[in-house]
């Protein structure tokens, strides 16, 4: 029903205004009685045998919600509802920031991609951390970035406020150092400006009572040069894991009409180079970084791939606007009929 019916009348509209009343249908829907506890019961999966335990956190099932989605944190609980085992918000700046210009937002339909140019437009983590406040039990990831304004050369000190900030109100952080809609701030995934921002987010982390992981976001177009110094930088700062990838600048083999927009693709078109950095980080680091895999899950199988090439758990965003929110059900149904 949502591939024949709902997604060809979604896709009639703007993707960013047809995001926009999503949240607004979900917000009004899913908290009427009894709406959330019936979309639960359909959508979830409780099984012991998808149970995880990864850098310390338990997580009921490994397909969680990847950053973008709920950039500002308004809809976790209710998201919470289609069965995911954790879901990240984000990316969140120290300050609100309305990000790039307007049109930013493109479907690649014939690709089934998505690509983007937002510019980490978000509430700021002040706002956002008093909506977090409200958490109902929901696993949540803080995917944290700097303001579009703060020069590269200052941009340990947005990571830090918004780590202190968001500290005790989600239960792991990400480094994001691999968007490409913010000017230069893959820069930050070099070796020495990467260090700082990680030994910095370490250090601070210790003093706190209740330490929270910290993993790091990579971009797929980085060269196996780079790869082989983020594990080894990943490795030598014990940073809890990495997440393998982000979206891609590279347009290989695209039929669709918005395939020169500029920004950061996803879906299915990376499917495979991400299984690729995530097969390269397992194979380097000999299985000992965790990964969340997340880059064109579109099906169970694709997630049982990313598993397969090394990833622990995994993530879904394009794949959960193409395919619906069943694909949370049937990649946890694969998961325990594997197990």
């Amino acid at each position: 029903m949502y591939r024949k019916i709902i997604l060809p009348i979604l896709f009639l509209f703007d993707p960013e205004k047809v995001h926009n009343f999503t949240f607004l249908f979900f917000k009004i829907s899913l908290n009427l009685p009894f709406i959330g506890f019936i979309i639960k019961k359909i959508y979830s999966v409780e099984n012991k045998k998808l149970h995880k335990k990864i850098f310390g956190l338990k997580f009921n099932n490994p397909v969680g919600l990847a950053a973008g989605f709920d950039k500002n944190a308004k809809l976790y609980n209710e998201l919470n509802c289609f069965g995911f085992g954790f879901i990240e918000i984000g990316t969140i700046t120290p300050e609100p920031q309305k990000g790039n210009s307007k049109k930013r937002l493109f479907r690649l339909v014939d690709d089934k991609g998505i690509i983007n140019r937002m510019g980490f437009n978000n509430d700021g983590m002040c706002k956002i951390t008093t909506r977090l406040k409200k958490n109902k039990n929901v696993l949540i990831g803080g995917n944290i970035g700097k303001n579009k304004s703060t020069p590269n050369n200052q941009a340990v000190s947005d990571y830090l406020l918004c780590f202190n900030y968001l500290h005790d109100f989600v239960d792991y952080f990400v480094v994001n150092v691999s968007s490409p809609n913010t000017p230069n701030l893959r820069e930050l995934q070099n070796k020495e400006p990467l260090i700082d921002i990680l030994k910095s987010l370490k250090d601070e982390n210790i003093k706190k009572q209740k330490p929270k992981p910290i993993l790091l976001k990579i971009s797929p177009d980085l060269s196996k040069n780079n790869l082989s110094d983020i594990v080894d930088i990943v490795l030598s700062l014990k940073i809890d894991g990495i997440i393998a990838t982000n979206t891609t600048i590279q347009r290989n083999s695209l039929k669709s009409k918005n395939m020169n927009e500029s920004g950061g693709l996803s879906g299915k078109p990376i499917s495979e180079r991400s299984n690729e950095v995530i097969r390269y980080i397992s194979e380097k680091s000999k299985g000992s970084i965790p990964i969340i895999g997340v880059g064109g899950i579109h099906s169970a199988q694709d997630a049982i791939d990313k598993i397969n090439a090394g990833a622990d758990l995994v993530q879904i965003y394009t794949g959960f606007i193409y395919e619906g929110p069943s694909l949370v059900r049937s990649i946890n149904k694969a998961l325990v009929q594997m197990s």
